[in-house]
């Protein structure tokens, strides 16, 4: 009993210590500056309004920075898992000189932070005329090295059967990684599609870097150029942080269980 009634107390804290920021947030983006400066510790607005949420439209080109988001979140995903399924489907199920060197060198990307090859890729971008466009923002990050090792792991874990009754059926490679290997795959995709999406509609560096026009700024780039103006209105930018936090929850709620079964079943090999 004192050991589950310890559990308990350690996810309470725990609980507490992840919402508290997220309900202080929330209800900072329903305050006047004269509260949330007067009571920053507060939990609870001393007065409600919805003036910083008027202001999200009234003071920022919101639609427009919302669109660039899902375009940018939203397309880079879908290409970042065919080309990581693709990749994972040839090291898991082919066999062919240099798989494994081909696989530890993907690992090894895993090691160097994006920072370091920010600068050449920049210049590259720039020889090539891609500032301030979507292909800029997006070609660069269309693949990524966990979600082929994570396909990877999945993919060792079907039984390689299925592919030897499918080719008894006259079916090829592409027709296996479609027909057979994909739809086993529901719980890898939704967890690298979950992370991806998250990691890239929070992406501050980046879009800050690739684009420097207005009408290519992701919603977080525009968010922090906002906040850096002459005067900052404070509700705006938390009432659009809570703007921008409600398509990642949705998006977690709606593949959590795909994302618990995909991170569990990846580790099996």
């Amino acid at each position: 009993m004192p050991t589950r009634t310890a559990k308990w107390v350690y996810v309470g804290i725990g609980l507490v210590l992840a919402l508290v920021p997220i309900i202080w947030t929330v209800a900072g983006s329903f305050r006047t500056e004269q509260d949330l400066f007067g009571h920053p510790a507060g939990l609870i607005p001393h007065q409600w309004t919805l003036h910083g949420y008027k202001g999200v439209w009234d003071q920022l080109p919101f639609l427009r920075l919302l669109g660039n988001s899902v375009i940018f979140a939203g397309v880079t995903t879908l290409l970042t898992l065919l080309f990581d399924s693709l990749c994972a489907y040839a090291l898991a199920r082919l066999e062919f000189r240099g798989r494994n060197l081909a696989f530890w060198l993907v690992l090894v990307t895993l090691m160097v932070p994006f920072q370091v090859t920010l600068i050449p890729v920049f210049v590259e971008l720039f020889h090539l005329g891609w500032l301030n466009t979507y292909q800029g923002l997006i070609i660069p990050r269309a693949t990524s090295a966990f979600g082929i090792f994570l396909f990877r792991q999945f993919f060792m874990s079907i039984p390689r059967e299925l592919d030897e009754a499918a080719r008894i059926d006259g079916a090829g490679h592409l027709r296996i990684y479609w027909r057979v290997i994909l739809p086993l795959a529901k719980p890898a995709i939704a967890t690298v599609a979950l992370l991806n999406f998250t990691n890239l509609w929070n992406d501050l560096l980046w879009p800050l870097v690739v684009s420097s026009s207005p009408d290519m700024q992701t919603l977080p780039a525009g968010l922090a150029l906002f906040g850096g103006q002459h005067v900052t209105d404070h509700a705006v930018l938390l009432a659009g942080a809570v703007i921008s936090l409600l398509p990642i929850a949705v998006a977690f709620f709606l593949a959590q269980r795909y994302f618990v079964a995909g991170i569990s079943t990846s580790g099996l090999k």
